[in-house]
């Protein structure tokens, strides 16, 4: 008489253990033996040769993300740093080149005569590319206050000369006191000139020095217009808030 196949229960297949050959129904995860792990039919077709896992799909996209930013951090310190034409366009576009007054005047300042003149300023924090920019004359004038007998200087002492440094904080105290000292910038007696410096990077004070101390008798009328010239990625806006929590706080 023949039977319904399908009101019978389905024959479970056996496998065999690959250490100790025992045999094993097909939902066994461990062998009932020796204790060696079984692997299921669907972990041992991922491990088949040519067949890809998921996993390894999602692994080889985040190296592919890492590779692009990477490749993307490497572009911004590229225009960061760079003098490329097109780097120096998007420098000035997100506002990344800084320009500061040091000294601009649109009359003349006195530098008396066997004297000097200084405008002390600071670099900013987190300055880089750091430049001393600019151009002064020098005419020459009698000191009054020294020779009140006299209106006009003769003819040996019309001097138009004057002596333009730029110089580091200790380097002026040296300079100050009457000592030679390097410095950052010097122009020699000229009667006029262009300014043209470059600065290490990082926090300092330094000086821009109009000296004069080499002449007793005639003092000097000065124009300047002086800059530093800097990059920095923080705003001159956050630079002033900082400045002034550190001031309310008494750091």
């Amino acid at each position: 008489m023949p039977t319904d196949s399908t009101s019978e229960p389905s024959a479970k297949v056996l496998l065999g253990c690959s250490r100790c050959g025992e045999n094993l129904p097909d939902d066994a995860k461990f062998c009932l033996k020796c204790g060696k792990p079984v692997s299921s039919p669907k972990q041992a077709a991922t491990a088949l040769p040519g067949v890809k896992s998921p996993t390894d799909s999602g692994k080889r996209r985040k190296v592919f993300l890492w590779i692009l930013l990477g490749l993307f951090l490497l572009l911004l310190v590229w225009m960061a740093i760079s003098d490329n034409p097109f780097a120096q366009q998007v420098q000035d576009l997100v506002g990344l080149k800084h320009d500061e007054t040091i000294i601009e005047t649109e009359t003349p300042f006195l530098v008396g005569a066997h004297s000097f003149r200084y405008y002390k300023f600071a670099l900013p924090e987190g300055s880089m590319n750091v430049a001393v920019v600019g151009q002064f004359s020098a005419t020459g004038s009698l000191d009054k206050t020294k020779h009140k007998d006299k209106i006009q200087p003769k003819a040996d002492d019309a001097d138009n000369t004057i002596e333009v440094y730029v110089l580091s904080e200790p380097a002026f105290t040296v300079w100050q006191n009457g000592y030679a000292t390097s410095s950052v910038y010097e122009s020699g007696r000229v009667p006029e000139g262009k300014v043209q410096a470059e600065i290490p990077a990082g926090a300092g004070i330094y000086y821009l020095v109009f000296n004069d101390r080499f002449n007793a008798k005639v003092a000097k009328s000065v124009t300047a217009s002086v800059w530093l010239r800097y990059k920095s990625w923080l705003p001159g806006s956050f630079r002033r808030i900082k400045g002034r929590v550190f001031d309310w706080f008494g750091f």
